[in-house]
């Protein structure tokens, strides 16, 4: 679990992103039951500028922010999960040229996120 944080603390400092919040939500679930859970945790990672873009174009875009990528306990490992940003760059009305970039640029950055983050590179 270590390096999947590493790596997400990488990828965030190189891609210039905010790291806005971590749910331990496995942790949570212990203190409240007493019982070992299975790992489940929240991380959420934002870019401001595009973020503001975003809802300023489109105000219901705020409902998806901030980006999170959830990391799942399984019988077989720990899998990673996050939104597919494609329909929400795609859904709607079009995005202008320069906030597509940006959200591109988002996405591509949480793709990173992921895959440095399931080998554990930093």
């Amino acid at each position: 679990m270590h390096e999947i944080e590493e790596a997400f603390a990488s990828v965030a400092a190189e891609d210039n992103l905010k790291a806005v919040g971590e749910s331990a939500l496995s942790e949570e679930l212990k203190a409240r039951t007493g019982q070992p859970q299975k790992f489940l945790k929240i991380y959420s990672y934002c870019n401001p500028l595009t973020a503001r873009a975003m809802v300023d174009f489109s105000p219901h875009m705020a409902a998806y922010l901030p980006c999170r990528i959830t990391v799942v306990e399984k019988e077989d490992g720990l899998w990673l999960y996050a939104l597919n940003m494609d329909m929400l760059i795609k859904m709607g009305r079009k995005l202008p040229p320069d906030l597509k970039k940006a959200a591109l640029q988002m996405r591509n950055s949480i793709w990173k996120l992921m895959d440095k983050g399931a080998r554990g590179e930093f």
